[in-house]
């Protein structure tokens, strides 16, 4: 299978960024890390073996993006940075990593998926661009960071603005109205993978509940217990992506 490991230094970000391809040819996947993890972690716990057949016969490329978490959703700034940083995050990923993406793959499809935090960047762009991507998988997410648990916090501290309310989909896709976007969304494959006893179960039954209402069918997939580790992902990218 072959393997590549890019860096450069992305000017939307003002550092260097790296991420790791898989595949030669096949339907493109831009893979986004969990919380806080790296562009090499989805290697390292066997999530990309488990892909292994799809990437070697030409059916995937997968493409694995690093994450800026840790200065965005984990850092210790005011939670108004945390948002705009998370904005040149998604600009970077527009701006440089999609063209890098067409550059080298001239398939006509285009899918975001990612597991845990990295299922809310892949669903929150997706369905802020649905323009540009033809499927979404989003497994073990929670698609509202202002919602807490006893095991995981507000990601703004309480605090709240325009730029959180349009990048958290469990609240932007209830009032949305936009007739082209909602077109978009209408032609997109979407996935949403929970496990039933996740603390962000409910969440992901309002978001599909929300989409629903708007005449748009996700396929929703639940799955016993909490199911939010890698053993799990492994089996569920072989069924989902």
């Amino acid at each position: 299978m072959n393997r590549e490991y890019h860096k450069w230094f992305s000017t939307t970000l003002n550092r260097d960024m790296e991420l790791l391809v898989f595949g030669h040819s096949g339907e493109p996947v831009i893979f986004f890390p969990t919380r806080t993890a790296r562009f090499y972690d989805y290697e390292n716990w066997r999530i990309v073996e488990a892909l292994s057949a799809k990437t070697a016969n030409g059916e995937m490329q997968l493409f694995c993006v690093d994450s800026v978490d840790i200065e965005s959703f984990y850092s210790p700034v005011y939670p108004a940075e945390r948002i705009k940083r998370h904005q040149q995050y998604e600009q970077y990923i527009l701006d440089e990593v999609i063209p890098f993406i067409k550059k080298n793959n001239n398939h006509a499809s285009l899918t975001a998926a990612g597991c845990s935090l990295g299922g809310y960047h892949a669903v929150n762009i997706a369905f802020r661009h649905p323009q540009l991507f033809s499927k979404v998988v989003g497994m073990s997410a929670r698609y509202d960071l202002t919602l807490s648990t006893p095991s995981f916090a507000n990601l703004f501290d309480g605090y709240f603005d325009e730029n959180i309310y349009f990048n958290m989909p469990g609240m932007f896709i209830p009032n949305l109205n936009d007739e082209d976007i909602l077109r978009n969304l209408k032609k997109m494959d979407i996935i949403i993978v929970i496990g039933r006893e996740d603390p962000f179960f409910e969440n992901n039954l309002h978001l599909v509940s929300a989409l629903t209402a708007k005449n748009i069918t996700p396929s929703f997939y639940v799955w016993n217990e909490e199911a939010h580790r890698a053993k799990y992902w492994r089996k569920m990218v072989q069924l989902y992506l």
